[in-house]
C-alpha cells in the first residue's frame, strides 16, 4: 500500500429527489446512477468508485429516505438507514431552494443515532441568494453537529472540488479497494436495467414511474463485437402497459433508442436491444418478485 495513501466509503443520503444521484454521477465521471425530476428514483445503493493518485472513494447513493407505503418503500428506508452505520463519512445533502421540512428533520434524528462523520451538503445554491444561503445555514446548523459545512452545485460542479479536499481529511489510511479505472462495483447488466429504467421516467407519465421494474433476460457479446441485450419492462396494470408501449409501439421504440444511445456510451460497443412488457400485478408488494428483480435485505 501507497504511504499516505487515504481510501473510505461514504454514504450520499438526503430526501428524494435532492440531487444525490447527480452529485454521483459528477464525482465519478459518468453515469452511473440514473437521474430524473421523480422523486425516489434511486432504490439500490449505487456504488460509484471515484480514484486519484492519493485517494480513493466509494460512494453508495442511497434511496432517499421517505415515509414507505409499499415493501419496496421498506426495502429502500431500510437500504438507506442500514448504510449509515458501515461507511467513515456521511454526506447528508439538502436542497437549498426548498423549505427545511418534516423529512430533513427526520434524517438528522436518524443522524444523531450514529458517530460517523456528517458533512452537511447544501445543494442547489445557484438557485438562492448568498443571503438567503446564510440564513438556511444557520436554521440546519443547531440541529446537528455537523462536522463540515458545505454549499455546493452538483448540476454546476460548483465548489465540489472543495468538497472532495474536506473529505479526504477525514478518510483513513488504507488500500485501494478497486482499479484506478473502475467506476462501479455493481454488473453491468444492473446498469444497463437502469439506464433503461431512466428513459421510461423520462417519457412516461406520473402514474407511470414508481410501478416499472426492468429485468435483463438476456445480455451477450456476439463474435462481431455487438451486444444483444434483451429486458423486460414490469408494469403493475394493463393500463400502465399500454402507455409504456405507447400508440403503435412509439413510446417502447423512443424508449430503446434513447436507452440504447447510453447503453452504447457505457459498453463502447455497438448494441441491439429487444424490449418487451409485461404485467406483475402489485409487484411492489410482493417479497418473491422483488428477489427475483433484486430487492434483498442485506
Amino acid at each position: 500500500m501507497q504511504k499516505g495513501y487515504k481510501s473510505g466509503f461514504v454514504a450520499i443520503i438526503g430526501r428524494p429527489n435532492v440531487g444525490k444521484s447527480t452529485l454521483m454521477n459528477h464525482l465519478i465521471g459518468q453515469k452511473v446512477a440514473i437521474m430524473s425530476d421523480k422523486p425516489q428514483t434511486t432504490r439500490n445503493k449505487i456504488h460509484g468508485v471515484y480514484t486519484t493518485d492519493g485517494m480513493q472513494i466509494v460512494f453508495l447513493d442511497t434511496p432517499g429516505i421517505h415515509k414507505p407505503h409499499s415493501k419496496l418503500g421498506d426495502y429502500m428506508v431500510k437500504t438507506a438507514e442500514s448504510t449509515l452505520h458501515e461507511v467513515d463519512a456521511i454526506l447528508f445533502l439538502v436542497n437549498v431552494a426548498e423549505e427545511l421540512g418534516g423529512g430533513d428533520r427526520y434524517i438528522i434524528e436518524q443522524l444523531a443515532k450514529v458517530k460517523t462523520p456528517v458533512f452537511l451538503v447544501m445543494n442547489k445554491i445557484d438557485q438562492v441568494t448568498p443571503d438567503d444561503l446564510l440564513h438556511i445555514i444557520v436554521k440546519y446548523k443547531d440541529l446537528h453537529p455537523f462536522a463540515e459545512i458545505v454549499p455546493i452545485s452538483a448540476l454546476h460542479g460548483n465548489n465540489v472540488e472543495t468538497l472532495m479536499q474536506k473529505l479526504g481529511t477525514y478518510l483513513p489510511e488504507g488500500p485501494q479497494y478497486y482499479p484506478a479505472d473502475q467506476v462501479t462495483d455493481h454488473p453491468e447488466q444492473f446498469v444497463v436495467a437502469e439506464l433503461i429504467r431512466e428513459k421510461i421516467l423520462h417519457l412516461t407519465r406520473e402514474e407511470i414511474p414508481h410501478s416499472v421494474a426492468v429485468g435483463i433476460e438476456d445480455m451477450k457479446v456476439e463474435k462481431n463485437g455487438l451486444v444483444r441485450i434483451g429486458a423486460v419492462i414490469y408494469v403493475e396494470r394493463d393500463s400502465q402497459k399500454g402507455i409504456v408501449i405507447g400508440k403503435s409501439g412509439a413510446l417502447l421504440k423512443e424508449i430503446g433508442k434513447q436507452a440504447r444511445a447510453d447503453i452504447e456510451a457505457l459498453l463502447g460497443s455497438k448494441t441491439f436491444l429487444e424490449l418487451w412488457v409485461k404485467v406483475k400485478k402489485d409487484w411492489r408488494n410482493r417479497q418473491q418478485v422483488l428477489q427475483d428483480l433484486g430487492f434483498r435485505d442485506e
